[in-house]
């Protein structure tokens, strides 16, 4: 199919070398970037930016300027005009601002996005896409490649979020969006009606690390609290913004307790390697296979002469972060470990919203009973797996439950489990608790976990009895593991393994994932997602 979209890069660019020539005089250049008359008709529309949030980015007399003073720090991207002044890891200073959702009459799997936007040399202002899944969830944040995404399906409801960076004094800003969805193909939009085949989350063994960072700053711009409650995850595609939980994992530990939380930072190591997803479509790495992180290549089999994509030899293997309260609360791990994930919005299973009226989590249970014993955590507002119900209780995984109190609203499809399977896939057996082990050769899957990638995922019973106790352990944040510009604007030096402080005896995390602790000036951050 022919797109008649005029590139937008290449407009950008050309534009700026005329404001480098205009800047000697003290003139100012506005880019302007129009699309050419499209091949084929499509819906259009302008979000209002005033509508948009997030961190990095004011809006204010109608248009969208990069603020410095709430940015986070984030990869030049190959397309970014701000790269070529980039400190040497790439880091820059970006805003990220989310615009409203806009639901379209006819499919699409293809949206084109121009800006009208004042790009000095050292900015730039590009657009992540991303759509609404018949299912509900939405899909990953497509970076616009020229004037267009490609989306992973179709999908009837679309969503742009505005990503201005800049690398000096220089302010990015844009006055108008426009988004125009192409009309799906015949094929694709018989598959968009067509009945949906429930599948289950892609699942993975990785390596987790401990976040830390107390007072910090995420990627989303969520100040980072005690004993907090998210993960990172190493890619800006899987990013929620902050408070939302449109991208949640469900992570297991060798003893058998998991937690349900959202992704809310980027990292460890890399942040465009969005390694659960097949080779073809990842951002970055498209020579390893579907499920393990670079990281763990570069750190086990010298992959990319053993280093990470900002030229750093990885102390870890590591392919998620989890937030202190996670770490040691929840999943009472002692020391970094070998644990099971599951990619939550890659499936097509039944997803509800928790609802704790205030409270910042639910108590997941072993049996559908009251006074159960607890083997983990849903965290507030996200969205879980629903296979059936057993009473007042909601089945969500092997031998794992959650009162229907729990839910704000279920689906009205929802079998009782006497009718139900077990749930999409077979279910593997709990992660290995080895903490240094990590897949060696590329592709193999760790004990007990299925040799094909996006099988169910593992869904331990109960906790086992030697889980540790949270008042005593020591994992390793890795604060220093990824690399932010320090007060003085250089790179940061080879990570650090020493750990955080861990935590008190009797303390008693409050698990609020929305508190905001105060900044602590000169805190470590953790790079290239944290900021100052």
């Amino acid at each position: 199919m022919q797109r008649g979209f005029v590139d937008m890069r290449r407009i950008t660019r050309t534009g700026l070398r005329g404001v480098g020539l205009l800047a000697a005089t003290g003139a100012l250049c506005a880019v302007a970037v129009v699309p050419a008359v499209a091949a084929e008709p499509g819906a259009s529309w302008q979000p209002e930016l005033s509508g948009g949030s997030g961190p990095g980015v004011v809006v204010d007399d109608g248009g969208a300027r990069f603020d410095r003073a709430t940015a986070v720090g984030a990869p030049a991207d190959e397309s970014s005009d701000a790269e070529a002044s980039a400190d040497p890891v790439g880091v820059v200073p970006t805003g990220l601002l989310t615009l409203e959702p806009h639901t379209l009459d006819a499919p699409t799997r293809e949206v084109g996005s121009t800006l009208v936007a004042d790009t000095p040399p050292g900015s730039s202002a590009t657009m992540d896409v991303r759509g609404r899944k018949p299912g509900g969830g939405w899909t990953e944040w497509i970076p616009a490649e020229g004037d267009r995404a490609e989306l992973p399906e179709t999908v009837r409801e679309v969503q742009g979020r505005l990503v201005l960076s800049s690398t000096g004094t220089a302010s990015p800003s844009v006055r108008e969006v426009t988004l125009t969805a192409e009309p799906a193909t015949e094929s694709e939009a018989d598959a968009e009606s067509g009945p949906q085949a429930e599948a289950a989350p892609r699942s993975y063994s990785v390596f987790a690390t401990r976040e830390g960072l107390e007072g910090g700053t995420t990627a989303n711009g969520h100040k980072i609290a005690p004993r907090d409650r998210f993960v990172a995850l190493p890619s800006r595609r899987a990013l929620s913004a902050n408070g939302k939980t449109d991208y949640s994992v469900k992570v297991c530990a060798p003893n058998g307790r998991c937690a349900i939380a959202p992704v809310w930072d980027i990292g460890p190591w890399n942040t465009k390697d969005d390694y659960w997803n097949p080779s073809n479509e990842r951002q970055m790495w498209k020579d390893l296979p579907q499920g393990l992180p670079q990281a763990a290549a570069a750190f086990h089999d010298g992959h990319n002469g053993g280093k990470d994509q900002f030229d750093r030899k990885p102390a870890n293997p590591a392919g998620i972060d989890l937030g202190d309260g996670i770490f040691w609360d929840v999943l009472g791990l002692k020391d970094n470990s070998q644990v099971q994930v599951d990619y939550l919005w890659t499936g097509s299973q039944r997803l509800s919203a928790v609802e704790t009226e205030g409270a910042p989590e639910v108590q997941i249970l072993a049996r559908p009973e009251a006074g159960a014993e607890s083997v983990g955590i849903a965290v507030d507002a996200t969205e879980v797996p629903v296979q059936c119900t057993e009473g007042d209780f909601v089945r969500i995984g092997d031998e794992q439950y959650l009162p229907s109190s729990a839910f704000a609203q279920l689906p009205g499809d929802v079998p009782g489990c006497a009718a139900a399977p077990a749930g999409p896939g077979a279910a593997p057996g709990p992660a290995d608790d080895d903490a240094a082990a990590a897949p060696t050769t590329p592709g193999t899957a760790p004990a007990d976990e299925p040799e094909t990638p996006g099988t169910a995922p593992a869904t331990p019973s109960s906790p086992s009895s030697d889980t540790p106790d949270p008042a005593t352990p020591s994992g390793t944040a890795t604060g220093g593991t990824s690399t932010t510009p320090d007060a003085g604007g250089e790179p940061g030096d080879e990570p650090v393994d020493g750990p955080d402080d861990g935590p008190e005896n009797g303390s008693v995390p409050d698990g609020d994932r929305q508190a905001a602790a105060g900044t602590v000036p000169g805190s470590a951050q953790r790079g290239p997602s944290g900021t100052r």
